[in-house]
Order: C-alpha cells, then sequence, then structure tokens
C-alpha cells in the first residue's frame, strides 16, 4: 500500500467500471458514532450531471449503510485490488449491524480529505462523495421486468447522487 496521489474523477473509469460489473465496489458510510461500514455495491454510475462530476449510488432501507447514509451524506466509493475479492465478497454478505467488517478483514479507515467518510486505505482507487440528491426508486414507473427481476419482494433502492469532492489513487493502478 503506498501513498494515494490525488487524480481527476475520470482518470480511473476503466478500472472503476470493470471492477463494479466483476466483483463489485465498496462503498463506505459513516453516522454519527463515527464508526464505518463498508458494503459491497454492483449498481452505480459515474459521470457528469449538472455539470458536476457525480458517483450515483443505489442502496435498500434494509441496509445498515442506509442509516449511516441518511445521517452523514458522505460517503466514499473504493476500488479494491484483485487479491482482495474474498473481502469485497464478504462485505456483502455481512452486515455492518451485527459486525466490524474492518476489524475481521483488516481494512483500514483513512480520512477523507474532504468527506466527512474514510476511505479504505488498501483501495487502488478511492471516490469522496457528498450527497447533493436522493430520489427513490418509484414502483409505478420502473419497467415491469426490471421490477420483477429485481424487486422480488418489494425492497426498493434509494438512489443517492454523490458530488465527487475528490478522488485519491494509487499512482501505477490507472
Amino acid at each position: 500500500m503506498s501513498k494515494k496521489i490525488e487524480m481527476t474523477y475520470d482518470a480511473g473509469l476503466k478500472q472503476t467500471l470493470s471492477a463494479l460489473t466483476d466483483v463489485g465496489l465498496l462503498l463506505v458510510a459513516q453516522g454519527r458514532n463515527g464508526k464505518p461500514n463498508a458494503m459491497t455495491i454492483g449498481w452505480a454510475t459515474v459521470g457528469s450531471i449538472w455539470g458536476l462530476p457525480m458517483f450515483v449510488v443505489l442502496v435498500r432501507p434494509s441496509r445498515y449503510t442506509y442509516g449511516l447514509l441518511n445521517e452523514n451524506g458522505d460517503f466514499t466509493v473504493n476500488v479494491m485490488p484483485d487479491g482482495m475479492k474474498d473481502v469485497v465478497t464478504y462485505c456483502g454478505t455481512v452486515s455492518g449491524r451485527d459486525r466490524d467488517k474492518f476489524a475481521e478483514k483488516g481494512l483500514t479507515a483513512t480520512p477523507g480529505l474532504q468527506a466527512n467518510a474514510p476511505i479504505i486505505a488498501e483501495s487502488l482507487i478511492a471516490y469522496e462523495c457528498r450527497t447533493v440528491l436522493t430520489n427513490e426508486v418509484l414502483p409505478d414507473r420502473l419497467a415491469a421486468s426490471i421490477k420483477e427481476s429485481s424487486y422480488p419482494s418489494g425492497d426498493f433502492h434509494r438512489v443517492y447522487f454523490g458530488k465527487i469532492l475528490c478522488v485519491q489513487g494509487e499512482a501505477d493502478s490507472v
């Protein structure tokens, strides 16, 4: 783990999108108690909205991270190295309500440069984001095929539009 450098939000997009569609990314949020939680995400997008660099993530109300995001609003999205796929998988299968995923998997929470949420020191790329808008996935406006395949239990996501405040990455990761 070498020192991270600041980079433009689009410098690591190819690697970010590849990881998103492969094993997933780790979204980190923390509530008022300051304890971070990492959650695996596989549904997100990154780009320009309102002339701003944005990371858009989806989180279900049943997830522990949902409450943390609503308390704080800031979050980070972390691209993990290939050798840590087991960690990404683990963070998507256990709840932060019951477990300290950082301690159990040896992850290091490092303060963000601008966001009030930590990055994961072991990540290759970390996006620091601040929520500027939330929207609910509206069942009556969603294509029936997506509703049937992605929401059989009716646990519809909240969509968080996070303005990218800063991106840190390993110099040799992009």
